[in-house]
């Protein structure tokens, strides 16, 4: 084989590569419906330093393979409720690292209510959430809930944002 066939036939498989993406499946979704309360999460698979934004709602997304969504991945929502003692609205998430690597996690919840209503987003930031490497571990995001209500509008959390160093 001639110098020139080599050269062509590793710059097709560098351009395979490149356009597809050298990684591994991770496809499937992210149903997170497992309490009473309806809630729902965002997520995907990446690398380092990841971060994702754009949620969506309803229980299920579409399993991402970019670099961008593995952290949001990561997050299972537990519950998302209304606490009438404190009067916010929390999301208790559980945060899985199955990667070789400690990482800390930074995610933001954003609580919505039903499709059509009149209930303005509200958003909880969490970050800092230490997971040692094939471990997990529980936090709990809030907000002030500022209706005027028993928190009730407040239907779905979702991971609005996700990221991990």
């Amino acid at each position: 084989m001639k110098m020139r066939h080599v050269r062509a036939i590793a710059v097709f498989g560098i351009a395979v590569v490149a356009l597809t993406g050298a990684r591994g499946s991770g496809g499937g979704s992210c149903d997170n419906n497992s309490s009473s309360s309806s809630s729902s999460s965002s997520g995907g698979n990446g690398s380092d330093n990841d971060s994702t934004s754009g949620g969506t709602s309803g229980g299920s997304v579409p399993g991402g393979t970019g670099s961008t969504d593995k952290a949001a991945r990561d997050v299972t929502i537990d519950a998302c409720t209304y606490d009438p003692a404190t009067k916010n609205l929390v999301a208790r998430i559980t945060v899985k690292n199955d990667s070789a690597i400690d990482y800390d996690y930074n995610i933001t919840m954003k609580f919505t209510g039903a499709a059509g209503g009149n209930v303005l987003p509200a958003t909880a930031i969490k970050t800092g959430i230490a997971v040692a490497s094939g471990a997990s571990a529980k936090a709990e995001l809030t907000t002030p809930y500022i209706g005027t209500g028993d928190g009730s509008e407040y239907t779905k959390c979702e991971v609005s944002r996700a990221s991990r160093i």
